[in-house]
């Protein structure tokens, strides 16, 4: 697409503020997606752009959180091997289903995180004791998980995090540092199923990577240091403001 400098500078501001946003709590494509539509990017090729940006953003968190040894990656290997698969399953899916159902789906999504995190007391405070043991988990959440991030994917690395405490019972930083990980697996497998149907505006998606790991590059250095109830209420305004434009469309 051919659209002026000043547009794309905006779109990189933009990828920036949600590159960071998405490191700490997601949700990132609450900015990124409503900003290509507004530029005037078709919708499919919107979508697409998306994924490419956001791939950059998800992909720099994760090479922080294990170059920073917060993650293995001898730990995070298989469940984004089961992430990928999920993802590409779902964005191939998509293609050929009918899309109504997520109508439904997407906001009991982010009613259910948002909840969660605003009405459970110790909600950042894991379990005593892991309710799903780990080959489980990844073999059935983890790409469940990646299915719904493929098809289309608001709150997806809220919905890995909160699996991650409830579940396996991780501290909630560390659930969302391994979040970033999971969501850089779907990012790619579904990006690379869009760009496959040619549903990418290159130049729009290049413009918009250096802010994407301008401001995940920063977050991923805040993550490590900010206070879990800080994490907390910002997955719980993320997930709201999510579900609220999205009823709102």
């Amino acid at each position: 697409m051919d659209l002026a400098w000043q547009t794309l500078a905006i779109l990189a501001v933009v990828a920036l503020v949600a590159g960071f946003l998405d490191t700490l709590a997601g949700g990132g494509g609450l900015l990124t997606l409503p900003a290509l539509l507004l530029a005037g990017v078709p919708p499919l090729q919107a979508l697409g752009t998306n994924k490419l940006q956001g791939s950059f953003g998800t992909g720099m968190a994760t090479w922080q959180v294990i170059r920073r040894r917060r993650v293995r990656w001898d730990d995070a290997r298989w469940p984004m091997l089961w992430a990928f698969l999920g993802s590409a399953a779902g964005s191939v899916a998509i293609q050929f289903a009918d899309p109504e159902p997520l109508r439904v789906v997407i906001p009991v999504v982010l009613a259910v995180i948002a909840a969660y995190f605003a009405f459970v007391p110790k909600a950042h405070h894991p379990p005593d004791h892991e309710r799903m043991s780990a080959a489980p988990y990844e073999a059935t959440v983890v790409p469940a998980i990646g299915a719904y991030d493929g098809a289309f994917g608001p709150g997806t690395g809220s919905l890995f995090a909160l699996s991650g405490v409830t579940l396996r019972a991780y501290p909630l930083v560390r659930s969302t540092a391994v979040a970033k990980t999971l969501n850089f697996a779907t990012n790619i497998a579904s990006l690379l199923v869009f760009a496959f149907a040619g549903q990418m505006a290159w130049a729009v998606g290049g413009a918009m990577i250096g802010g994407q790991l301008v401001g995940a590059y920063v977050a991923s250095h805040v993550l490590f240091k900010v206070n879990p109830v800080v994490l907390r209420v910002l997955i719980v305004v993320v997930s709201v403001a999510m579900l609220v434009r999205y009823l709102l469309g």
